[in-house]
């Protein structure tokens, strides 16, 4: 009996400690006690990091995306156009990438559009991809309306030219797989730039205006460099030299000058209409790309036209270098000069976003 007492007891004094410990842990206590029925406060989550620039992007409409979808095909159809047969020219075979070096300058603008719409598609800094396929498909129409003069009638009126590096006489002129897709290449960045204008006023992207101190420096720096293109391109970048040949009535040295490349506006028909597209699209485009918002739309504007122009600068320069008839000009220099000060500009403004964060 006397067991039986002490264990009741015992039970007893356990029982009363555990109700003091719960009255104990009420609910103004922090960490132990349960929450009460009614409290339906919820634990706080910690802020999402908001980027340094301040970077906002809605939903990418899906022209968007078709937009991207276009720049990649137009960049492997370019690649794809170095390697096999471009133009019969004179019975002359003409190969876009004929040596390393050729290569090199052919990959420059496919690769940008590749990089560029892959982006694009998959929906990543959207309004970059939009104007970087905008302005590259202004300029693309014009070097698309040149391209289809090559191919169908160049033959017309029969000239010197300078076509894959090689200098020839366009007296007869058959078409490769290497033109069908250079014009294909062309044909898609256009298109995909209709597509990015079509798309520009649904894509949301914005920021807090990092860029817009530097937009009139950019954009003065950029009609300059815009003129002086516009100036080189009206000349080859890769011309045949003047002889110096003896007159046997006088003995003296005389200067005889030599057929060479056409000029971009000495072109007839279709090419003369692109020519005055091309350089109407580079000082627009020179205009346009500094003021395009958010920050980053005008490194993919400025990007465009520093591709373009270094891709035209580095193809007059290889021609020179590869061929012996022919040799480097002051224009060609120039356009290199304009091509590496877009590249600049289009740097500055990409490195503005870290000097805002």
């Amino acid at each position: 009996m006397a067991g039986r007492d002490r264990s009741a007891r015992d039970d007893r004094t356990r029982g009363a400690t555990a109700r003091r410990a719960a009255s104990a842990d009420g609910p103004g206590r922090r960490g132990t006690g349960n929450r009460p029925a009614g409290d339906r406060r919820t634990p706080r989550t910690p802020a999402a990091p908001v980027p340094a620039d301040g970077l906002v992007v809605g939903d990418v409409p899906p022209v968007a995306r078709a937009a991207g979808v276009a720049l990649v095909l137009a960049g492997l159809a370019g690649i794809a156009a170095l390697f096999p047969s471009y133009l019969v020219v004179g019975g002359q075979e003409l190969v876009l990438g004929r040596g390393l070096g050729a290569v090199l300058v052919g990959l420059l603008v496919p690769v940008a559009s590749i990089a560029v719409g892959a982006g694009l598609a998959a929906g990543r800094v959207p309004r970059l991809g939009l104007a970087y396929a905008g302005v590259g498909g202004a300029l693309a129409l014009g070097s698309l309306l040149i391209e289809v003069y090559r191919g169908s009638s160049s033959t017309v009126r029969p000239g010197i030219e300078v076509l894959a590096g090689e200098r020839v006489l366009t007296s007869s002129v058959t078409t490769g797989a290497g033109w069908w897709l250079s014009v294909a290449a062309l044909a898609l960045t256009v298109l995909a730039g209709a597509l990015a204008a079509a798309s520009w006023g649904r894509t949301v992207m914005e920021d807090r205006g990092a860029l817009d101190p530097a937009r009139p420096g950019l954009a003065g720096a950029a009609v300059l460099l815009g003129v002086l293109t516009v100036l080189c391109l009206a000349l080859p970048a890769a011309d045949v030299p003047d002889r110096l040949v003896d007159d046997p009535s006088t003995g003296l040295e005389v200067v005889v000058e030599q057929q060479g490349p056409q000029a971009l506006l000495e072109r007839p028909g279709l090419a003369l209409l692109g020519g005055l597209l091309l350089a109407g699209a580079v000082v627009l485009a020179s205009v346009l790309a500094p003021s395009l918002r958010p920050r980053l739309a005008a490194v993919g504007g400025l990007l465009a036209v520093a591709v373009t122009v270094l891709a035209a600068a580095l193809a007059g320069l290889r021609d020179a270098v590869t061929s012996d008839d022919l040799e480097w000009t002051v224009p060609g220099a120039g356009l290199l000069a304009a091509g590496l000060g877009y590249a600049l500009l289009t740097v500055l403004a990409w490195r503005l976003r870290r000097a805002a964060a």
